[in-house]
């Protein structure tokens, strides 16, 4: 099939084999011209062809190979030609989460030096990757956003752009130049812990945030706070079935490609550089075939992202991804690299991989022109992002403190992004001079604001003195009121209510990321459950005569009648990040106005999962309450919690 063609179909399947999921129908979407918005530049190409020439094998596997900095020194960089490296979640300079902008950026310049210190006649720069998510949510001082479940809710592309620029400025800072972002997972079963990494259920929200937010971060690829982005998780990885991470997409390859290849459609658009392969596997419901791990799938990957689709940037293993493939190891994998992986992320086991692909060329398991093939693409793009030009140092942002400051953007981003749910008797919004209670263990926890993929992996093991930037939304409540008017509970327990003109109920998830956030079938779903003491602090204060305010922090829509029902308002935050002010913005004095609606639908009943065709639905995506539009929500029902769920 002709690559524009398949885009068109693609784009078909997006708008007509997604609709049974849509409870808001996806907007239309032009197909685009061509396969990929960038060209090859022949003499670009004849340059890149020279240096591979002179390469030899273990250079050329070097090239292919990304190691972990805890695991590994520049020198081994210079001494085994590594072409790029990572830091993952929880890796600080000295291990120091309060490292400076300053130490960041001497540390990546540190493994620069050493990769432009190797033997070979034509050095090569060191592409260093990172997980910066939601902001570059791993340095101490860097504002952090939203997480896409709320940035979803704001159905704002252009705040998209805006924070991916603003993303790229702060890794600048620190002399990082490739950011693992966007993800572009299609979510459909909360049950999956990574739920609040996907922007929507609607396939082609995704695709149009997609396109802006690697427009954000790439801008024109060798600008001084440019940064290639990365779209992952390719591909399939929001649809496993009953939501576990890394577990299994059954579906057509129609739907496979139309609905949650929908985000790749924009991401290509806007000329992202690096695709991630994503953990999960994908069983063809169709042919009845299990066609496995992702990392090891051919046709999907050569075939349809690189040849059907024209990618010509590189792919790239998730963490030790390979190891998941059938026959395959930490150290080894040779379906991988056949299946067109380019860069592996093997972030301990990198002598080993290299030594094991070595021999797998020489002994003819993979063909020297595969490994041509990925060192091309690796050095095409050091070569566009302006690495062969210009250092990563040589930015005027590097060691910038400044540069991570983006408050003000962010707290735009937590104005547009969180859902008024309910808001009976005008409970909203909160009136100045009047005194505020304020009860629930989130509301002062910088951890529960942020959620995962903060400062740390799962985000957990953080004070609020971690995140050196930013508010609880209890400080911006007090800097809203007065800090006489505001009295703070974390459990609500023997203070006499009637004391307050209104309270603040502030609940929350603790923190999670991939696989730990996960509940696993058939364990109900309900916020409650999960968290008694939540439930408590509410009861303690609801039904006093005193209007009841309550904010949410969950990173996956929840089953929350319960609490809803104690509630004289409900408002969904979802996972706002380190600017509390951008909520104060909304509860306090009614000058800014809820705009957010749902991106997700919001389950009815705790094992309603949101892709089931008889899952009961509380709030249908696209529903959002607002001071200028106002509506009353009546007493919710209250399905009995089974014990368990049945499938």
């Amino acid at each position: 099939m002709k690559r524009p063609a398949l885009k068109l179909s693609l784009t078909l399947l997006l708008l007509a084999g997604c609709a049974p999921m849509a409870v808001v129908p996806p907007q239309a979407v032009d197909a685009p011209a061509a396969a990929s918005a960038s060209r090859l530049d022949p003499a670009m190409e004849r340059r890149i062809a020279g240096i591979v020439a002179g390469m030899t094998l273990e250079q050329k596997v070097g090239q292919m190979t990304q190691p972990d900095v805890r695991f590994i020194t520049p020198d081994e960089v210079r001494q085994y030609y590594i072409g790029t490296v990572l830091n993952g979640g929880g890796a600080w300079p000295e291990m120091d989460k309060r490292s400076t902008v300053a130490e960041w950026a001497a540390w990546a310049d540190a493994y620069a030096d050493a990769a432009l210190a190797t033997d070979m006649a034509v050095k090569i720069p060191l592409l260093w990757g990172t997980d910066a998510v939601h902001g570059h949510n791993n340095v101490s001082g860097a504002t952090i956003f939203p997480h896409n479940i709320g940035l979803g809710a704001a159905h704002d592309p252009d705040l998209i752009e805006r924070i991916g620029r603003a993303t790229a400025r702060q890794v600048r800072a620190t002399g990082i130049t490739w950011a693992f972002a966007p993800t572009l997972a299609v979510g459909g079963n909360r049950r999956w812990g990574r739920t609040y990494e996907s922007w929507s259920s609607d396939p082609a929200l995704v695709r149009v945030y997609g396109e802006a937010m690697v427009r954000g971060l790439q801008g024109e690829l060798t600008g001084e706070g440019d940064v290639l982005a990365s779209a992952k998780h390719y591909l399939g990885d929001g649809g496993t079935f009953n939501g576990v991470d890394q577990g299994q997409t059954r579906t057509t390859r129609d739907d496979l490609l139309g609905r949650h290849g929908a985000g790749y459609l924009g991401a290509l658009d806007a000329d992202v550089q690096t695709v991630m392969i994503s953990y999960s596997s994908w069983f063809d419901t169709a042919s009845g075939q299990d066609q496995g791990k992702m990392h090891g799938n051919r046709d999907l990957i050569a075939g349809v992202l690189k040849g059907e689709l024209g990618f010509d940037g590189l792919v790239v293993s998730d963490w030790n991804g390979i190891e998941q493939v059938a026959g395959c190891a930490k150290d080894r994998c040779a379906q991988a690299v056949n299946a067109g992986i380019d860069v592996f992320m093997v972030p301990e086991d990198w002598r080993a991989f290299i030594a094991n692909t070595v021999a797998d060329v020489r002994e003819g398991r993979i063909s020297e022109a595969r490994i041509d093939d990925a060192v091309t693409r690796i050095l095409r793009v050091k070569m566009r992002s302006g690495l062969f030009d210009r250092p990563a140092d040589a930015s005027p942002l590097t060691g910038r403190a400044e540069a991570l400051d983006a408050s003000e953007l962010a707290r735009e981003a937590v104005r547009k992004s969180v859902v008024l749910l309910k808001n009976n008797n005008a409970a909203l919004p909160l009136q100045s001079g009047r005194k505020i209670l304020v009860v629930g263990a989130s509301a002062d926890s910088l951890s529960n604001q942020t959620g995962g993929w903060s400062l740390t992996w799962q985000g957990t093991e953080n004070a609020n003195a971690d995140f050196a930037t930013g508010q609880t939304l209890l400080t911006a409540l007090r800097q809203a009121l007065g800090a006489d008017n505001v009295v703070y509970s974390a459990d609500g327990a023997g203070v006499d209510v009637s004391r307050f003109d209104a309270v603040v109920a502030v609940l929350g998830e603790t923190p999670y990321a991939e696989f730990n956030g996960d509940v696993r079938f058939p364990t109900p779903v309900q916020h409650s459950l999960q968290h008694p003491a939540d439930l408590a602090a509410l009861q303690a204060v609801s039904g006093k005569g005193v209007p009841v305010v309550t904010v949410l922090y969950s990173g996956r829509p929840a089953y929350a009648n319960d609490l809803i029902n104690l509630s004289d308002a409900f408002v969904a935050a979802f996972l706002p990040g380190t600017e509390g002010a951008g909520l104060a913005d909304v509860l306090v004095g009614g000058a800014h106005d809820f705009t957010g609606r749902l991106s997700f639908a919001w389950p009815g009943s705790a094992c309603s999962t949101g892709e089931r065709s008889g899952d009961v639905v509380q709030f249908a995506r696209g529903y959002g309450l607002s001071y200028a539009g106002p509506s009353t929500v009546g007493r919710l029902p209250l399905p009995t919690t089974p014990a368990a769920c049945e499938s």
